[in-house]
């Protein structure tokens, strides 16, 4: 029995450790990796796939828009959200009701489904600024909660259960963007990429430094200067703003959206592609994102089970790789410009010149 569990220990041991392994190699070869990522990409349209492909790569692209935003809250300030929903919801509706009942353009909807997140992200930042841990999560959950009900109810400006319909989809140059033709998907793929860099810039600045110091020791980021109210309500306010944009785009590829579009199951999904990707990584996000939205897709006899399966997969990485598929990477050392050593590696050359 010791032996089959030693042997075991060592298996997981080395498949970790190929593992991270691979990763590094890609990670040390990002700048072949992602040029490469983007012409295989573009060339997907071009290889004749069906409309209901198309359609699950812009799902993907949604979802890792959503998780990009959710990351900056869970991965990277530490607080746990559980109805991020909400925030998608409010995007989609603020878009989908000035496109339909105005007649907006989609080039201009989609601002106003950015501010409807962020709208939402800043009532809910003001009324969570001074909590943490298991009671944010619970304000979030009431907030969902909150938002559904008054789009089930206030039926003179949403429409109530029957949702809204007929939202326009977006054009250039007089041509109507659909899945069929690729459009949604050419789109999906700048919004994702748009929401990347946005993620890139806020976690390599000074605010995003700030953030990070929260998640660490809130306590100690206060004693440093750190205005931790402000600083959680512009993060939940930003990742708002990024759900917001999912569910501008979501609502006009999808023509018809209701309550039940943004239920509890969003949100639930969202999270666990967070915590399956890797808190705080941004691959983390779009490999999680392709990995738990396409298999319902293509394991259609188990989409209905696809939370028993959620869980499962949850287990397993807690178990095996409690940091998730690429979580972990900002604990690895500083690369340091070349030419600069750390303390202990310059004592250690001083004294091999003394040697000398």
């Amino acid at each position: 029995m010791g032996n089959t569990a030693a042997s075991w220990k060592n298996a997981t041991k080395k498949l970790s450790d190929g593992y991270e392994k691979l990763t590094d190699t890609i990670l040390k070869h990002k700048k072949i990796a992602i040029p490469l990522l983007y012409v295989i990409l573009i060339a997907i349209p071009f290889l004749g796939p069906s409309q209901y492909f198309i359609r699950v790569l812009c799902l993907i692209g949604v979802y890792s828009i959503l998780t990009l935003s959710l990351n900056l809250i869970a991965g990277y300030m530490g607080q746990t959200s559980m109805g991020h929903a909400a925030l998608y919801c409010l995007g989609g509706y603020f878009s989908a009701l000035l496109g339909s009942n105005l007649g907006m353009p989609f080039w201009i909807t989609i601002f106003f489904g950015i501010l409807g997140g962020a709208l939402g992200g800043l009532i809910l930042g003001l009324s969570t600024m001074r909590l943490s841990g298991s009671y944010l999560a619970v304000i979030t959950l009431a907030f969902a909660e909150v938002v559904e009900m008054v789009i089930l109810n206030w039926n003179d400006v949403t429409n109530g259960p029957l949702g809204v319909r007929n939202i326009p989809r977006p054009e250039i140059f007089g041509i109507e963007l659909t899945t069929a033709n690729g459009g949604f998907y050419w789109l999906v793929i700048v919004l994702v990429t748009i929401s990347v860099l946005v993620s890139m810039c806020v976690v390599n600045s000074k605010f995003g430094r700030a953030v990070r110091a929260i998640k660490e020791d809130e306590l100690a980021a206060k004693l440093m200067g750190v205005h931790t109210a402000a600083y959680k309500v512009k993060t939940i306010v930003l990742s708002g703003a990024m759900a917001g944009l999912a569910g501008a785009f979501y609502a006009s590829m999808n023509r018809y959206i209701d309550a039940n579009t943004f239920n509890f199951d969003v949100s639930m999904t969202i999270l666990c592609i967070v915590i399956f990707g890797g808190l705080g990584s941004i691959p983390g996000m779009i490999i999680g994102s392709t990995l738990l939205i396409a298999f319902p897709e293509v394991l259609r006899s188990l989409a209905d089970y696809r939370f028993v399966v959620y869980g499962l997969l949850l287990i397993f990485m807690m178990r095996f790789r409690s940091q998730g598929l690429l979580g972990g990477l900002s604990k690895k050392p500083y690369k340091l410009p070349k030419g600069v050593l750390r303390p202990g590696e310059q004592d250690q050359a001083s004294l091999g010149k003394q040697v000398k």
